[in-house]
Parts: structure tokens; C-alpha cells; sequence
């Protein structure tokens, strides 16, 4: 029966995204690099690897203009990301027509000037992080932990608890005290990463560490939306983006958002396949992109769904004598 299913796949709009990328470098006169995440995509280690392929091939400039969308990931790879980018240009222009959250935020923090939309904004940048040790939700998954969540709920039951009893006792029945080590030690690192991203054009000291301590832990969420006006307040250099610019921004992440729907393919109740586009990386003339490629089956004794015969990989798109050539880019 599901060899009778043709399989979804998602479609690749090379052709449309880089016509606006190339309208986009004749108004800047300057090269333009995209990074854009699809919602269950995130900022990982193999997108430097992406990104050196994509810098090696544009070369060394004045000025790049970074185009983001993404709602965060690692933040070291974000650190290794500003300091691949800034070995290829004097001046970096972050491009921030949406969201740019999380670790997404520290690759801002990287750029000189940030452009902001009408509907940009950065986030703070508190680390939660997937221990081995973490609780477990629902699905049967490991669910992210932050520093902020822990202390604010010691910080209720101090307020609450009338019989001062030691609130860890209590929180070690769903938290593992490594758990909560490995939160704090996180904590710790997002701050050093901040410090060191703006360090690549920010030489007041005082003013990167008030920046990095601020985006840690001054905002109530991780996800509090820090608009145009705020990152001028928090002393970042961001300005407001030109509506022409926005709107080819809009079109682009709208083509990208086309490319990264989900499809799925349903051969049963217990069977399926999935073919999605996680992230993107694309410049003149190259378009490099993971795709997620992959049967799942059910397992119902653990209530999860498992992976069989999974052709993940990121794939290369270029123009090479006039005719767009797909290739496999192997990365580790």
C-alpha cells in the first residue's frame, strides 16, 4: 500500500529567492547572506560549516548584510558564526524584518548596525538547555530547563512556605540536582558568549557587559519581545529598516517559509514519512538547505514516535554555466 504513496516533498524556490537576493545587492552594493529557520529548525554547529562554503564562495567585502529569521538554538554556534562572518568583512549589517530570538539574538549582537522592521524583535538570550537528567513531558520527551524558571520558583515557595522548609528537597522529586548544576554552569556561558559576540565591534567594556548581563537576566521570559526602541535603549546600534527593503525581506521569508512547510506523507496510522526543510543558508548564486527526510513509526509500549531510514542531509543549489546544479553537502 505505501509504495502505491507518492511521496510530499517540499518545493525548492531557487530561482524566486534569488532574484531578490540580487535586488537586494544592487541597492546595498554590497553581498547579502540569508539565514533563515524554519520554527522546528534551529541555530546548530553544521551552519558554520554551511556558512564557510557560502563565504568562500562570495570572498572577502567591505560590508555584508546578514538577513535572520530564526527563533535561536545553540549560542556557540552563534559565537562561531559572528567570528566566521566578521574574518570576511570590515562593517556587518544585521537585517531584522521578524523574529531573531534567542541565539538568533547573539548573532545580531555580532552586527554593527541592526536594521528592525516594523514587526522585528530580539529576545532575551537566558539559557534552557536538554539534559540527559532532564524531566520528562508528556510524549515521553526530555523537556529544556532555565536558570530563570528554577529561581523563580524557589523565589515563590520562599514567599509562599510559611514553615521555611528547604525548597530543594522538594524541587529534587522533579529536578535532578545535575539538572539544576548544569542550568546555573549555562547561565554563566550565555553571559561570556554575549560578551565576547559584541567584542567584535564594541570596545567599551562597561557597555558590553551591561548588554550581556541585561539580555540574560533583566526580562521576565525568555521570549519577551525586545522591540526597536528597546534595543536602542539597551544601547544597541539599531535603526529602523527602509519599507522597500522590509518588504523584499517579507517576500524572501515568505518563499522560505513556502519551502520549509511541513509535508508529510501518512502511510497508516503507525507510518509516516516527513520531508521538510529545516534551514537555509543562501547568497548569490547558492542556496544550501537541510532537509529532513525520514520514515517514522509509532512504538505505542513507548508512546513515541521513532525514526527508520532517515536520508536527512543538507543539499546545495547553485548556478554553475546558467543551469541550477543540486548537489549533497556531507557534514558530520
Amino acid at each position: 500500500m505505501s509504495d502505491e504513496i507518492k511521496i510530499k516533498e517540499p518545493p525548492i524556490l531557487f530561482n524566486e529567492t534569488q532574484s531578490i537576493i540580487k535586488k537586494l545587492e544592487e541597492i546595498f552594493n554590497a553581498p547579502v547572506i540569508c539565514y533563515w529557520n524554519n520554527p522546528r529548525g534551529s541555530i546548530c554547529a553544521s551552519d558554520v560549516i554551511v556558512l564557510y562554503e557560502i563565504l568562500g564562495k562570495i570572498g572577502n567585502h567591505e560590508e555584508i548584510y546578514l538577513f535572520v529569521k530564526s527563533d535561536g538554538g545553540n549560542g556557540k554556534a552563534s559565537l562561531r558564526f559572528v567570528s566566521l562572518l566578521r574574518q570576511y568583512c570590515r562593517k556587518l549589517t544585521a537585517l531584522v524584518p521578524l523574529e531573531c530570538s534567542s541565539a538568533a539574538t547573539m548573532i545580531a549582537l555580532g552586527a554593527d548596525e541592526i536594521q528592525m522592521g516594523p514587526m522585528a524583535h530580539l529576545s532575551a538570550v537566558d539559557t534552557s538547555i536538554t539534559h540527559d537528567l532532564s524531566p520528562i513531558d508528556r510524549d515521553n520527551d526530555r523537556v529544556s530547563v532555565s536558570l530563570d524558571e528554577l529561581n523563580r520558583v524557589i523565589k515563590l515557595w520562599s514567599k509562599e512556605n510559611k514553615e521555611n522548609k528547604n525548597p530543594y528537597q522538594y524541587l529534587f522529586e522533579y529536578v535532578h540536582p545535575l539538572v539544576i548544576g548544569a542550568v546555573d554552569r549555562a547561565e554563566s556561558l550565555s553571559i561570556m558568549l554575549c560578551k565576547e559576540i559584541l567584542s567584535y565591534h564594541m570596545k567599551d567594556e562597561k557597555k558590553s557587559n551591561d548588554i550581556s548581563e541585561t539580555l540574560n537576566s533583566k526580562y521576565p521570559s525568555h521570549g519577551y519581545p525586545i522591540l526597536l526602541n528597546e534595543a536602542q535603549k539597551l544601547g544597541l546600534n539599531a535603526q529602523f529598516m527602509d519599507k522597500e527593503i522590509h518588504q523584499m525581506l517579507l517576500n524572501l521569508s515568505n518563499l522560505y517559509s513556502e519551502m520549509g512547510q511541513k509535508a508529510t506523507t501518512d502511510f497508516s496510522e503507525i507510518r509516516a514519512h516527513s520531508n521538510e526543510i529545516l534551514n537555509i543558508l543562501e547568497s548569490s548564486n547558492m542556496q544550501v538547505f537541510f532537509q529532513q527526510d525520514k520514515n517514522w513509526f509509532y512504538r505505542a509500549e513507548e508512546r513515541r514516535w521513532i525514526t527508520m531510514n532517515d536520508e536527512s542531509s543538507w543539499r546545495k543549489n547553485e548556478m554553475i554555466d546558467g543551469a541550477m546544479k543540486t548537489s549533497i553537502l556531507h557534514i558530520a
